[in-house]
């Protein structure tokens, strides 16, 4: 039976075909071979998924139509399945129908059906605002050191993959040769964190500045009337826990990489932290880089590590467990700890629904990423452990982050990279919900009993 979850599983394998399928052809290559059919299902896969992953240099080794289509397909994945599903209904002057209804909230993790339409729109227009907005800012950059029209096309390139949190570049270092330019610093960081931090947080904002710009210098009963709009508890949740992240993550990585005099001993004070905060918002599931990951001590793979697998939050392009999960988990945390029976955040009460469902999600997410890294580590024994849990975790928070030791893994390593990257980008409860089918409707009730715990 195809379920709604079997639906969406399937529509982002049919995207991968077709853009394996076009990345094989010879027009794909900048040599005008037969594409590997591995290389060109593992790119097909990263750019679908917006990970970022890559075994041979998308700048050097593609094609402008190859590199083409890679966009495209970062393009129909950063958006998803459904709402570019739904995106050709609209064109094509359709009406929705309920199971497609329900897929696209699944799919956005949305609580409602009503508005979908609309809803979809609203997520185009937002996702073409903000990408035509850094392809001219980037542009601006660009064309300091290249000539049009290879400056529009790099702006065009990067500003879509910063927005869909893929890392892909047309540059073979990435973004070193930018690492201390302040501008392109700035707007492939902000193109990240608002491509990864949702459209709903995105449109909240919105709604909360038109209102008190609409009563700006009104008399006070009306700003107070402004004023007394109230941001949802996921808008909070997000935003709250994102600034947190990122100022840690920045001062993190800095004092335990940008200090060392070995790796960055040239830079300026001022630079250092300007290359801590790009690695700490690139790890929330980007994958551009500005200094070289594989140069990185234990200590801050393992801090990058974490960033990763937290990644971005719901309803955007990021991937990880997201921030909301993270949140659930520390409230279910604090409430053990005072000896509460419930979990509250922000003076709400978190649902039991919304708990188990973070429960799992975090638990899922540990198990495959234990399964990917044990199944690797067999293949590929001489990699060292810490690279190949930073492969495995960047694979499934869809970052792209490599300590440089992608191309040189085996095939079948490779294959569960693959398979890694869908897991990450599908979700896991979406992807077992697939496999497993709809539950079942049960009357029986089963008597409790308690168990030792901790």
């Amino acid at each position: 039976m195809l379920t709604v979850p079997r639906t969406i599983c399937l529509g982002f394998l049919a995207v991968i075909m077709v853009g394996t399928c076009l990345l094989w052809l010879p027009w794909s290559t900048s040599n005008g071979h037969w594409n590997p059919f591995v290389i060109a299902l593992f790119t097909a896969t990263s750019a679908v998924c917006v990970t970022g992953h890559i075994i041979v240099d998308t700048a050097t080794h593609f094609s402008p139509f190859g590199q083409l289509v890679i966009l495209l397909l970062i393009q129909v994945g950063g958006l998803g399945y459904m709402t570019a599903t739904t995106f050709l209904i609209i064109l094509l002057g359709r009406k929705f129908n309920l199971r497609q209804k329900i897929a696209l909230q699944q799919a956005l993790d949305r609580r409602g059906i009503e508005g979908a339409r609309q809803l979809v729109r609203s997520i185009l227009g937002l996702t073409f605002l903000f990408e035509l907005t850094g392809t001219f800012l980037l542009w601006l950059i660009f064309r300091q050191d290249f000539r049009d029209p290879q400056a529009l096309w790099l702006a065009v390139f990067h500003s879509i993959s910063a927005w869909n949190n893929a890392g892909f570049s047309l540059f073979s270092n990435s973004l070193m040769g930018y690492q201390t330019s302040v501008p392109l610093n700035l707007v492939i960081s902000l193109l990240i964190i608002f491509g990864g931090i949702g459209y709903e947080v995105i449109f909240e904002f919105y709604l909360w500045l038109r209102e008190h710009l609409r009563y700006w210098g009104k008399p006070a009963y009306l700003i107070r009337k402004a004023s007394q709009m109230t941001f949802s508890l996921n808008f909070k949740i997000v935003t709250s826990t994102t600034a947190t992240l990122l100022i840690l993550g920045t001062v993190m990585l800095f004092l335990t990489e940008m200090r060392s005099p070995a790796r960055f001993g040239l830079f300026s004070w001022d630079q250092k932290l300007l290359l801590a905060w790009f690695q700490s918002v690139t790890a929330r599931t980007a994958g551009f880089n500005t200094v070289n990951i594989g140069e990185f001590n234990n200590s801050g793979l393992f801090i990058m590590i974490a960033l990763m697998f937290i990644g971005g939050s719901p309803g955007g392009t990021a991937g990880g467990i997201k921030t909301t999960t993270l949140r659930i988990l520390a409230g279910i945390t604090k409430s053990a700890l005072q000896g509460k029976e419930v979990v509250l955040l922000y003076r709400r009460q978190v649902p039991p629904s919304l708990i188990m469902k973070a429960v799992a999600v975090a638990f899922g997410s540990m198990f495959t990423v234990l399964v990917s890294t044990t199944l690797i580590a067999i293949a590929d024994p001489e990699e060292n452990f810490i690279n190949i849990l930073f492969e495995t975790v960047s694979a499934f928070a869809t970052v792209g982050l490599s300590t440089g030791i992608t191309s040189d893994l085996s095939i079948f390593s490779k294959l569960v990279l693959i398979v890694t990257m869908y897991a990450g980008r599908v979700g896991i409860l979406l992807l077992m919900a697939a496999i497993i089918g709809d539950p079942q409707p049960s009357n029986v009730q089963y008597p409790e009993e308690n168990l030792l715990v901790g």
